[in-house]
Order: C-alpha cells, then structure tokens, then sequence
C-alpha cells in the first residue's frame, strides 16, 4: 500500500514524528514491532518541565514532580541542589507512549502493531507481524526504531560511538519526593540514580561499561525493600555520522540524540522528530527526495541541538578521566553559594551550555575546572 510516510518505531520520537506529518495532511503509517505500544519499557522516567512539554500530553502520565538533586559521592559528601519549584515530572513512561501514539492516531496517522521491518527495497519497506508479510511503499522513511536500529543496520549506516548498558529496578522504598539522588561514583564511566515515583516507590538505576551488574548490585544495598520490576537496557551516545540518507531521516536513539550528560532521550529525541517532520513535509509538498533535499533535517536539529550535543559529548569524554578524589572536589567546590546559585538559576537538564558557562567564568571554580577546561571544552566557547 502506498504513503507518503512511513515511520518504524511508536516511541515518543516516532509517534511525534507520526502525529506532526498526519496532522498535514500525509498518508502515514507508523510500523511498531511490539504488541503493546510503550512496552517494554527503558527509561527511568524522568523529564524535565521542557522534556514534558515537548511531549504534548495531559497530565495523566504524571506520577511525582521534583524540585531539585542531592549528589552523594562515594566517600559521603554530599551536595543539595534545591530550586525550591517544579523542575522535573517523574511519568509513567508507558502512558506517555500510549497518549502520544493516540495523539498521532487522532491526526490521521495508521498504526501497524506487531511489525517488524525485515528489508527496504528503494522506496519499499518489507514487513512481517500479524497481518503476514506485506509491502508498503513510501516517499519518506522516517527511523524511530531505537538504538539498535534495523533501518540502520539494513542501510549499512556508520552508528552511535558508544554503547552503555542500564539496570534499573523499582524497589518498595521510602525517599524524599522532591529529589533525585545521584550517584557518580557508583559508576566511573556515567553514574547511578535513585528516583522517587511515589509514596513508599524509589526508582534505582545505574549506567556505565563495565562491570554493570556488579556495581549495580552493590548500590542497591543501600536500598530497603522487595524489587517490583526489573529491567535491563541499552544507551547509545554519539551521533551517527549522517543522519539522513536512502530517503530516509534518522531520529531519536536511532541517530544516537540521547544527551550525553545524563543520557536522557526524550526531550531531544522529539525535537529531532519534529524537525523530521518538516523536512518530510516539504520534500512531499516539492516532491524532492535526493540526499540534497533531505539534507535540510541535518541543519534544522544541528541548528537546534548541535552545540548541545557535542558540548555533553566533550563532557562525557572529560567524566572518565574524573577520579573519586576529583568528584569529591567538585562537588565541595559546587557548595559556594554563588555557584551553587548559579546552578539553580540557569541549570538545565536539556541545555546545559548556558550554566557550563557560568561555572568555567566563577572563580571559585576555576583552580577545580581549570585541567577539564585545558582538555578541550574551552573550544565549544
């Protein structure tokens, strides 16, 4: 059958991508392997109040709001950062993936459920799943199928630079409702969390290269209570080279858009979505498909996000080569009121350039940052 667009994947990034080309009038399909849309679920959950808006659903999702971060240190120092208002909403994943698909759906956009996408011939996407194996045809192949993307891998498209394993477990456990806990010893390539979700709920999770399981089975002893789900899961950091490409637009884990610095995807994921849904927009309206007109997505998000992207890159490079005894003096460091305040006022989950900034221009930071800034972050100023 015959689209303008077809999109693989019924994440956030594909469903908004999905919602934002039906709503204009484009025959759209979106193909999605698993029968039940948000599941399984790989993602602790925690959005900022932008990440929320981008998501463009009502409040239902809604399972706790955080005003703040306590960072603990492996010897036990601590550091509380609190903006004393909402900066994040803690979601049921899974609810934000069903709302946003309806949303897609309610713009006109068909859903294929239990599809998979086995080979794209030219403009053609090869599928099998419940309704047998079937052939649809497509202007724009838009890929939101996650970090092991099949598009790309059927493409031979270059992927992410690096891959980091995730656990993460909900566990019966009391914590104070208006923080997040992190943990950046518990992990030296990335760092642990702990998340409210609830009265008496903690979400529990770690991230790193090596020894994963390990490292995460010793920070949950610090953690009380009978484990209520478990899951595991892949992080890609690191864009791939080129994200367009065959007629086809790469967006969200697919393209490697998770943000370096705490490798949440959502927020970037649906802006990369959106800008995909413009560009396969226009290509219809000119009836333009080349490497050229598609080219166009690659500016609009480099536009947007690129500067973001490649500063929390350079500071996830700059994050291994910090030992315990350096995060300890960081985080002493962070304790001086004025960048403590600095932290409050312009920290930003989704855009931290603007309070990077402010921390390398205080001199009470610069003797604690000045061998990060030597090594190479200096230059994205």
């Amino acid at each position: 059958m015959p689209y303008d667009v077809i999109v693989v994947g019924a994440g956030p990034a594909g469903s908004a991508a999905a919602q934002a080309c039906a709503a204009q009038g484009l025959k759209t399909l979106c193909i999605e392997e698993h029968g039940t849309i948000g599941y399984p679920v790989q993602c602790a959950g925690l959005l900022s109040n932008a990440a929320f808006a981008e998501c463009r659903c009502t409040e239902k999702p809604v399972m706790n709001r955080v005003s703040g971060a306590r960072i603990v240190t492996g010897s036990g120092t601590e550091l509380l950062i609190d903006a004393k208002v909402q900066k994040a909403v803690v979601v049921d994943r899974a609810a934000v993936d069903r709302e946003m698909a309806g949303n897609a759906a309610d713009a006109g956009a068909e859903f294929r459920l239990k599809t998979s996408v086995y080979g794209v011939r030219e403009n053609t996407v090869l599928t099998r799943g419940v309704y047998g194996r079937e052939e649809h045809t497509f202007k724009i192949l838009i890929a939101a199928d996650g970090p092991r993307s099949t598009i790309a891998r059927l493409y031979g498209m270059e992927r992410a630079k690096v891959y980091l394993s995730g656990i993460q477990a909900d566990v019966l456990h009391d914590s104070d409702p208006r923080f997040v806990e992190i943990y950046p010893d518990a992990s030296p390539e990335f760092f642990a969390w702990s998340i409210p979700t609830g009265p008496g709920r903690t979400r529990v999770g770690l991230c790193g290269q090596t020894l994963v399981k390990e490292r995460f089975a010793a920070l949950m002893k610090k953690f009380e209570g009978p484990v209520t789900h478990l899951v595991t899961g892949t992080l890609p950091l690191g864009l791939m080279p080129k994200t367009y490409g065959h007629r086809t637009l790469f967006v969200g884990d697919a393209a490697g858009f998770a943000k370096p610095t705490s490798g949440g995807g959502i927020y970037t994921g649906i802006r990369s979505a959106r800008h995909a849904a413009a560009t396969a927009i226009r290509c219809c309206e000119r009836d333009a498909f080349s490497d050229m007109a598609l080219a166009e997505y690659e500016r609009r998000w480099q536009d947007d996000l690129g500067r973001e992207l490649d500063l929390g890159f350079r500071l996830f490079g700059m994050r291994r080569k910090i030992t315990t005894d350096d995060m300890d003096q960081l985080v002493q460091a962070l304790k001086e009121p004025s960048i403590l305040s600095a932290i409050i006022e312009h920290g930003d989950m989704d855009r931290p350039g603007m309070l990077v900034k402010k921390l390398i221009l205080n001199p009470a930071m610069i003797n604690v940052l000045r061998p990060l800034v030597m090594s190479g972050i200096r230059s994205f100023f």
